[in-house]
């Protein structure tokens, strides 16, 4: 099965052009996904041209695989941001993103609910014995920092069972994340936002404020880089960590299944969620985050398929998908300008729904020389060396590894008549390591396998038929082409003599 989301499996996306030629504007926005859209739309309310490039079709990267829900607390939990910080800190963080899902609300209302915004309960509990402190923890964590909280005994029938009391966070939200920014994407239009699909930044050059793409330039007086983590080389990318996790979804066991966000904590980590479709109720799950190239990609999928074959009685899989995401060391998403002289957003984790939207109020704010009040929160430029300091050992330590296992040991060293149809490997042909890809029809494509990003060596993705970074989660198309950043510049493509 080609891996394609629940999401992009239920929308409709429109067709818009690739850029061809030079333009100017006040902004120019790379990255078509909810921070860029939502950044884009904001600008244009403000009377500023914007110019919007996605290097494939709006929604289509981190957004378009995500689970479509918004919530108030966060992914690594509040009672970790109140440990690695102080309860002021975690009440902040609380309190900016419950204002951001309301003011997601306030959107929404306009889209004549194309969006598919519904508020709904979330649900926390263990799922696994060793998962019940954490609750009862994350349970003190939230009412101080502000959220009504209930404790009951049980969840509902249909998601995986609790093991101890179940915690309820009242009108929470979802929403159908492609069919949102598609509408906020129109909306954009609208107001005079000129977006171009298709269209990779190849080059950003922020001395002469522009940015190159294959067939043309923009040239503006701002540059925001909404691309999950910002394309090129920025200094908070040497503590970031790139991680996969992957999703499934099918078609509801005996027809229905309750409304809400649903998330067994633990060893068994299992996140999972309905979603009404006119060919009626599907069931969305979610599994445990792997390091980006550093994981077997079909194990990881199948341990899902297992989960939740055995703990939602999941029958039929229609739908596969995996998305990256990036954890910042401190806990703490940095938004804002950078050292480079762009505007960024990172470090989201897998709370990028909310965060994305919050990141683009604060950049549009600050293009426009305003003062937000949660900026300082999120500062980009914040010094953290006490908070960051074991993370960034850690992930230096993994990229470390990776370098000495990939250069200074033999991996994966085979010979190109190994290779069957649909799968890479890193083989060695006349003393060299190259990354090649047998396609469904025998043809063979082969490119460096060194990541132009950070050197690092790139590893095969099974599932989603990808080269991936086990540094700072670059991912490259069988043929080099660059899927996702922070590379640039695709991988260097490698002619055999017969």
């Amino acid at each position: 099965m080609a891996t394609t989301s629940v999401w992009f499996g239920t929308a409709r996306c429109a067709s818009r052009p690739t850029l061809r030629s030079h333009i100017e504007a006040d902004v120019v926005v790379v990255g078509g996904g909810i921070t860029g859209v939502t950044a884009a739309l904001l600008l244009a309310q403000e009377s500023k041209t914007v110019v919007l490039l996605e290097s494939n079709i709006v929604g289509a990267g981190a957004t378009g695989c995500s689970t479509g829900n918004l919530y108030a607390t966060v992914c690594a939990g509040v009672h970790a941001v109140r440990k690695k910080w102080d309860a002021d800190v975690a009440r902040r963080v609380v309190a900016s993103r419950k204002e951001t899902v309301d003011f997601i609300e306030q959107i929404a209302a306009t889209m004549n609910s194309r969006g598919g915004f519904e508020r709904c309960d979330m649900y926390q509990y263990a799922g696994s014995p060793e998962a019940a402190q954490q609750v009862q923890d994350e349970c003190v964590a939230l009412q101080a920092a502000g959220l009504t909280v209930q404790l009951v005994d049980s969840v509902p029938l249909g998601p995986p069972p609790a093991q101890g009391a179940v915690m309820i966070l009242p009108r929470q939200a979802q929403l159908h994340p492609v069919a949102y920014v598609q509408v906020l994407a129109e909306q954009a239009v609208a107001r005079g936002v000129r977006i171009f699909e298709n269209t990779a930044a190849l080059d950003i050059d922020t001395g002469r404020q522009l940015v190159r793409t294959a067939q043309g330039t923009v040239r503006a007086k701002a540059i925001v880089l909404a691309t999950h983590s910002p394309s090129g080389f920025h200094l908070v990318q040497a503590g970031l960590i790139a991680h996969r996790e992957y999703g499934i979804a099918g078609p509801s066991p005996g027809g229905s299944f309750p409304p809400g966000i649903f998330w067994a904590q633990g060893s068994e980590r299992l996140s999972v969620r309905n979603l009404e479709t006119s060919n009626g109720t599907l069931v969305l799950c979610i599994g445990q985050d792997h390091k980006t190239g550093q994981h077997d990609a079909p194990a990881a999928l199948h341990s899902l398929q297992q989960a939740a074959s055995s703990r939602v009685k999941l029958k039929e899989v229609t739908f596969e998908w995996s998305a990256q995401n990036f954890q910042s060391p401190d806990l703490l998403p940095y938004i804002g300008m950078d050292s480079s002289g762009c505007y960024i957003a990172t470090g989201f984790a897998t709370d990028g729904l909310v965060y994305g939207t919050l990141a683009a109020r604060i950049i549009v704010d600050e293009t426009l020389g305003r003062q937000n009040k949660w900026a300082h929160l999120y500062n980009v430029k914040r010094f953290t060396p006490m908070k960051s300091a074991r993370s960034v050992a850690e992930e230096s330590a993994a990229v470390a590894k990776a370098l000495v296992q990939d250069y200074l040991t033999q991996r994966q060293h085979e010979q190109l008549q190994s290779l069957r149809p649909g799968e890479g490997k890193i083989v060695e042909i006349d003393g060299e390591r190259l990354a090649a890809f047998r396609g469904p029809q025998g043809q063979l494509t082969v490119v460096s396998p060194v990541c132009t990003h950070m050197k690092c060596i790139v590893h095969w993705n099974a599932v989603e038929t990808s080269w991936d970074c086990p540094c700072h989660g670059s991912r490259f198309a069988p043929d080099g082409r660059v899927l996702e950043g922070p590379a640039i510049v695709p991988l260097k493509r490698k002619v055999l003599n017969s």
